[in-house]
């Protein structure tokens, strides 16, 4: 896709064309883009282990089936279990 040279925003556009779904670990993206009006759902991780994730990753997995076009959520996960709560923003 030839992405690293892209800004935020560019990124953003370039993946909408491209993709349903962006997961990313970028926790000021909902204040630093415009994301109403997009039809890429965004979620977000609160980090990028990926020995802490993969203890989540059935509720990942959960979270990202229930997503749908344009919505924006964080996932909270707690890195010392397999705990989690959501909120969506």
């Amino acid at each position: 896709m030839g992405c690293s040279t892209l800004s935020n925003g560019e990124l953003l556009d370039a993946a909408e064309k491209e993709f349903d779904l962006l997961i990313t670990t970028d926790q000021a993206l909902r204040t630093q883009q415009n994301l109403p009006g997009r039809k890429l759902a965004v979620l977000i991780l609160p980090f990028a282990s990926w020995p802490r994730l993969k203890l989540n990753a059935e509720k990942i997995v959960s979270r990202v089936a229930a997503l749908r076009a344009g919505e924006y959520a964080e996932l909270h996960l707690n890195s010392l279990d397999t705990r989690a709560d959501e909120s969506e923003i």
